[in-house]
Order: structure tokens, then C-alpha cells, then sequence
């Protein structure tokens, strides 16, 4: 079921995507993170938000 409201929609998106995972334990972590939140590692990345099909 799309969401057709754009507000929602743009709120949806920043909830799921701006985002960052820990390279150790793959927990996800606020985007203002500087470590992670359940094993203390700073080796975090963002999230990727490419958009395309699955293969």
C-alpha cells in the first residue's frame, strides 16, 4: 500500500534511511552518532539510500 501524502511519505523516509550502521556488530544508530549505541565501536557508516530494483 503506497502513501500517497507527501508529508508522511518524506517523514517515512527519513525514519528508515537517515540512519547509521555499525561496520562491527550492524546495529543501527542515530544519523548524529558518533559511536555505536550497543557495542561502543566508532566505526560507523551511513545507511545506503540507493533506490533501484532488487535483483
Amino acid at each position: 500500500m503506497p502513501i500517497t501524502d507527501a508529508m508522511k511519505k518524506q517523514i517515512a523516509q527519513r525514519r528508515r534511511l537517515f540512519l547509521k550502521i555499525c561496520m562491527s556488530c550492524g546495529a543501527r544508530n542515530s544519523i548524529n552518532a558518533d559511536r555505536c549505541r550497543k557495542c561502543r565501536s566508532s566505526d560507523l557508516r551511513l545507511k545506503n539510500r540507493a533506490l533501484g530494483a532488487k535483483k
